[in-house]
C-alpha cells in the first residue's frame, strides 16, 4: 500500500505507524459520566467496511501526523492531509505533537 504524505510525496506504508480512527472525538474528562464515555472511546470501536479517515504517523520520514482516507476493503487510498489542518472532521485535539516518536529512537547510530 502506498500513502501520499502531504510533505514527502507518495511513500510505502512501512514508513508509517497506524494510530486509528480520525473521526472520533475524545470525551471531556470533567463531564458527568466520563468514565463510561472513556470506556466507550477506548474499547468500543466500529470496524467500518469502505471509505474511512485514519490517523497515520510518518515515522520513517517527516514525522508528521496525517489523516489518510482509505478504503478498508480494498486498501485504496484517496488522499491524505496534515492532521494539524483539521482534515479529520473531528472536534478535539490533534493526536500528538510533531516529533512524538523520537524518544523510541534515541541513542541509535545516526540519530542526532
Amino acid at each position: 500500500m502506498r500513502i501520499p504524505c502531504p510533505l514527502c510525496g507518495e511513500r510505502d506504508h512501512g514508513e508509517f505507524v497506524y494510530r486509528g480512527d480520525a473521526t472520533l472525538t475524545r470525551p471531556d474528562p470533567a463531564a458527568p459520566g466520563s468514565a463510561a464515555a472513556f470506556h466507550a472511546f477506548v474499547h468500543l470501536r466500529d470496524n467500518p467496511a469502505g471509505w474511512h479517515k485514519e490517523h497515520w504517523y510518518h515515522e520513517g520520514g517527516c514525522r508528521a501526523w496525517i489523516v489518510v482516507e482509505r478504503n478498508t476493503v480494498t486498501h485504496e487510498v484517496r488522499g491524505a492531509t496534515l492532521a494539524s489542518a483539521g482534515a479529520a472532521g473531528a472536534k478535539g485535539p490533534a493526536p500528538a505533537a510533531k516529533g512524538a516518536g523520537r524518544a523510541r529512537n534515541a541513542g541509535k547510530a545516526g540519530d542526532g
